[in-house]
């Protein structure tokens, strides 16, 4: 199911400090040091190839931000809110 903007956003609260731009959903995550944003990375990855769903990642240092969007349907969809509760369950 593709999600209108409006559905969304009533859908989103239903995740943690997930954002809805650019018709993706996107969070920042803050580590103590590259290590950890990278242990968590890897966290991310196993759940991603799990749900055959995957992120778009950036890193910087400590710095992770994810977005979630299901390209072939052109925005956001359930694997979207689905993956996004997984990741926030890592925390």
């Amino acid at each position: 199911m593709n999600y209108s903007a409006n559905n969304i956003q009533d859908k989103i609260n239903e995740i943690k400090d997930w954002e809805f731009k650019n018709n993706g959903l996107d969070k920042a995550f803050k580590f103590k040091n590259f290590t950890e944003a990278i242990a968590f990375l890897v966290q991310v990855a196993f759940i991603a190839e799990k749900q055959n769903h995957h992120p778009e990642i950036w890193n910087v240092y400590n710095k992770v931000t994810l977005r979630l969007t299901t390209h072939d349907e052109d925005g956001v969809t359930d694997k979207d809110f689905k993956l996004a509760a997984a990741i926030d369950g890592l925390n």
